[in-house]
């Protein structure tokens, strides 16, 4: 059985009051966008309209590329478009993170959160060396020709992905420098993309450690750092996922809020 056929289907969150912002959120690889559905009725709640969305998957040779040009790109000024006089911000949860220094488009985007978004080079990952070795160097090769894309679900690691995201993406999680290395073009995008980044990492994060995270950082000009232990934000676990459930409400999602109206507010560079 392969992957279901899935498209964009964006889903709009009207600001309820006035309105001071849009806001396009961008998901973590192979999350769908429900999951960011209470996060974005929070936004809503306080005046910002919200567009999530999922990246489309049209065939097995869709690559990470064509969800960064035609995806994404496409996404924000969807997102735009719904309040073109308000500042647009956007939120990236991991890969969402990655990315968006690579989007066409992206200038238009007056401030970013970046929740838990790091290299996906695995050597970062000292938590867990071998399952993340089990997964580039076993599973992905081993798999992804014999199902003809990757089945994660099944395997319960990661998610179901296409045959051209896989390939593409193991190639970058390979490398140190992740989707940067080898590729000037991307390095330049990065360098351009001055909006203000507020990153967000947490202690408990098993997935995006902190040295992933402060690396590909690293490469946007215009960051501010929290690593956050979870006790301090009153839980006695995040992990990578945790920041999106209800429970983070406060003080994390008050903090994130302030920290974009902020920025929303402040002149752009």
């Amino acid at each position: 059985m392969g992957l279901d056929l899935v498209e964009r289907s964006p889903t709009r969150f009207a600001a309820q009051g006035d309105a001071w912002a849009t806001l396009l959120i961008a998901n973590a690889m192979a999350v769908k966008q429900t999951f960011y559905h209470p996060f974005a009725r929070f936004l809503a709640a306080n005046g910002i309209h919200v567009t999530t969305f999922d990246y489309a998957i049209p065939d097995t040779e869709v690559t990470v590329t064509d969800w960064i040009e035609k995806d994404l790109a496409a996404m924000l000024a969807h997102a735009r478009a719904q309040a073109p006089g308000l500042p647009l911000l956007y939120v990236g949860h991991s890969l969402g993170g990655q990315l968006i220094g690579v989007t066409p488009g992206n200038d238009a985007i007056r401030a970013a959160l970046h929740v838990t978004a790091g290299s996906g080079y695995y050597k970062f990952n000292d938590r867990m060396p071998l399952l993340v070795r089990m997964l580039w160097f076993v599973y992905m090769p081993l798999f992804t020709p014999l199902f003809g894309y990757f089945p994660g679900k099944a395997l319960r690691a990661v998610g179901d992905l296409p045959r051209g995201v896989t390939w593409q993406w193991r190639d970058w999680c390979l490398k140190r420098d992740y989707l940067l290395e080898d590729n000037d073009e991307f390095r330049a995008r990065y360098a351009r993309f001055t909006a203000p980044i507020l990153s967000i990492s947490f202690e408990d994060d098993d997935i995006n450690t902190k040295p992933g995270i402060d690396h590909l950082h690293s490469s946007y000009p215009n960051v501010t750092r929290r690593h956050v232990h979870p006790r301090e934000a009153g839980q006695q676990r995040i992990g990578h996922f945790g920041f999106f459930n209800e429970r983070c409400r406060e003080p994390l999602w008050s903090d994130a809020l302030a920290w974009l109206r902020k920025a929303a507010c402040a002149k752009p560079l």
